[in-house]
């Protein structure tokens, strides 16, 4: 497709969105190591605005911590990526499984009175002690006081108050806010932020933050883009982690195995809001266009254009994680077969779930040659450039297509 682009009246404010996906957020580095290797070799983060979600609030993180450096911040989340194991994330060991396994079973077989069941499937204590040695948090207040960052989002669901929380750190917006279903809460982003962020429901346990238990961001967002905006967002790089639908949705009679539906779950969980806030921002967007400008609402707010670039995989994930079958712990292995996750339409579920290094340096490598396919586009886009499409319309109409 052929891009035609003009420059902004003035330099836009660039967001960048980093969704779920639980391993598969890999991806994620490898189109951000194309980036970095667009700008100077020293030259601070282009995003101003980063907001990330589960997986991609650990990313998101990341690189506000050294957002002065964007590059450094790149090679340091891809050395991390690169090297993953899954006991690094979650105890999949022996011990831990039956221990688990066991739990379940007595508490199901006495109805909770001789145990109560597990408060999770996998205990992510590791990934616990990963994150507080390798992510820096001093350094979100270092970066927004440098000027090199104006904010960071991270965003997670609460159990008790049933909507999505976006825990912003910004130098220019201190207010909370508070829509249907979602509100936006300052605070100084921590490891406990990270840690619900990502706090899948049934896989890892939920988190206890100021009186209420938070669980993976995820659930509740139903606007993935509204946070970024409400900060002062005007364009939004967004890196997603699903490919394009594939098929017809015809294939496959047969009825579901849990694994399958497990992983059509996570599926949902990650992805179906990117998709429809990116409806949604299209439809605002042609709106602006038809009446000229920029249109007051309710409250003081306005609608106005948002620019959006959308880079997603190339190629079927799920089935990159199945050649990969083998990299799993014998354990966890046995469990996912028991799910029937090694069965046909099962490779969803794994591909969330396999934080093994020869599945991650796939996945960035991926990334990094789907970015850079579209080198000049991204390019023209981090100069603030508006382009006449960014193919995210296309995008849309395959969607609705498949």
């Amino acid at each position: 497709m052929t891009e035609q682009s003009q420059p902004h009246a003035q330099t836009p404010k660039i967001g960048l969105i980093l969704p779920g996906g639980g391993a598969r957020a890999a991806y994620q580095i490898g189109v951000l190591r194309a980036v970095a290797e667009l700008l100077p070799p020293r030259a601070p983060s282009p995003f101003q605005i980063i907001s990330g979600t589960s997986a991609g609030a650990i990313n998101a993180t990341g690189l506000a911590c050294s957002a002065d450096r964007f590059r450094a911040a790149v090679a340091s989340l891809d050395r991390v990526w690169r090297d993953f194991h899954v006991d690094q994330v979650y105890r999949a060991d022996k011990i831990s499984m039956l221990r688990s396994g066991l739990q379940y079973f007595l508490a199901l077989a006495s109805g909770g009175w001789l145990l109560p069941p597990p408060r999770s499937l996998f205990d992510n204590e590791p990934l616990r002690t990963l994150l507080a040695r390798h992510i820096a948090f001093d350094g979100i207040a270092a970066s927004i006081a440098a000027g090199a960052l104006e904010a960071l989002v991270v965003s997670a669901s609460g159990y008790t108050s049933a909507r999505s929380v976006a825990f912003f750190e910004s130098s220019t917006v201190t207010d909370a806010w508070a829509r249907a279903r979602r509100a936006g809460q300052p605070a100084r982003i921590s490891l406990d932020h990270l840690m619900a962020s990502v706090a899948v429901p049934f896989l890892f346990p939920p988190v206890a933050m100021a009186r209420e238990y938070y669980g993976d961001g995820s659930m509740r967002q139903a606007t993935p883009f509204s946070p970024a905006i409400h900060l002062g967002a005007d364009r939004l790089l967004v890196i997603g982690t699903r490919d394009k639908p594939q098929g017809n949705g015809t294939e496959g009679a047969a009825s579901p195995s849990f694994g399958q539906i497990f992983g059509y779950m996570l599926d949902a969980l990650f992805m179906d809001g990117l998709y429809t806030d990116l409806e949604r921002i299209q439809q605002v967007n042609a709106l602006v266009a038809h009446c000229g400008g920029e249109l007051p609402v309710a409250d003081g707010r306005t609608l106005r254009h948002i620019d959006l670039m959308v880079i997603l995989p190339s190629r079927d994930v799920a089935a990159l994680a199945r050649e990969h079958t083998m990299a799993f712990p014998r354990t966890l292995r046995v469990l996912l077969r028991t799910m029937g996750a090694f069965n046909r339409g099962g490779a969803q579920l794994m591909s969330y779930l396999m934080f093994e290094a020869a599945y991650t340096r796939e996945l960035i490598a991926l990334g990094y040659d789907d970015a850079m396919a579209r080198a000049p586009e991204l390019a023209a886009f981090l100069r603030g450039e508006r382009l006449a499409s960014t193919g995210a319309t296309a995008l849309l109409h395959a969607l609705a297509g498949a």
